[in-house]
Formats: C-alpha cells, sequence, structure tokens
C-alpha cells in the first residue's frame, strides 16, 4: 500500500484516539471537581450544599427528610480523609472510600466514620452525580 493511502487511514484512528483522551480527561477533571465540591460541602457542614451533589433520580426516590438534614446540625466534622479509590471513566463509574471524623456538638465525644462514595456519569448533562447520598454519621448507634 502505498505510503500517503496508509496516512489517510492512520489520521483518522488518530483523531478518534484523541477524541477518546479529550473525553476521559474532561470526565475525570469534572469527577475530581465533584469530589472536592462534596468533601468540602461535608467537611464544612454544607449540607444543603452536599445535596445539590446527589443524583437527581435518587432525590426524587429518597430525599433526605427534615429531621435528617436536622441531625447534621448536631456534629461537627473533624477530618475527612480519602483512604482508596476506585474508577472505570468509560463504564462512568467510580467509588472512593473516607473516614470522617465526627464530633457530637453536646457531649463534644468524636469518633471515625467509614463511608463509601458511590459516583455515576451523567453524559447528557456531563456532570458526576452521587448515587450513595448522605453519609450515615449514626450507623450503629
Amino acid at each position: 500500500m502505498p505510503r500517503p493511502a496508509r496516512s489517510a487511514l492512520l489520521l483518522p484512528l488518530l483523531a478518534l484516539a484523541g477524541c477518546a483522551t479529550t473525553m476521559n480527561t474532561t470526565q475525570r477533571d469534572a469527577l475530581d471537581r465533584n469530589q472536592y465540591a462534596w468533601s468540602a460541602a461535608i467537611r464544612w457542614g454544607d449540607i444543603d450544599g452536599a445535596v445539590t451533589l446527589i443524583d437527581p433520580e435518587r432525590l426524587k426516590t429518597n430525599p433526605p427528610s427534615a429531621l435528617e438534614l436536622e441531625r447534621y446540625k448536631q456534629v461537627q466534622i473533624s477530618a475527612y480523609r480519602d483512604v482508596g479509590e476506585t474508577r472505570d471513566l468509560e463504564a462512568g463509574t467510580a467509588a472512593r472510600e473516607v473516614d470522617i471524623g465526627v464530633i457530637n456538638r453536646h457531649t463534644q465525644a468524636e469518633r471515625t466514620v467509614r463511608y463509601r462514595e458511590n459516583w455515576g456519569w451523567d453524559a447528557e448533562r456531563k456532570t458526576w452525580w452521587l448515587t450513595s447520598g448522605l453519609p450515615d454519621l449514626w450507623a450503629g448507634q
């Protein structure tokens, strides 16, 4: 096959590879941005802000109650540590394990809660949504 013909066949393949890389970079950046916003909202007690990052479909079927939201005002977050993460950008899924330091405002007792964030890619809106909901800071209590 003549060299110009091979180049003509190779060029579209390189262009497609570039598109996939750009898409993965876009997804990765969006995930990093949303995970940072989520952890900041939880860390600083901005539960209303955190709720805006939860998958709207989940919020339709399982919204946090007023009582649940009020309970978050009874605690102070002292730490939010990422302890492990998995990402499958092609499948549009990601998960992150975090340890959350929780201080009860009334007793000043501190404890650590392990929470697993699950994230899903919304291709239509080009954003990641948290699919696991708010962390249960009272598990086992």
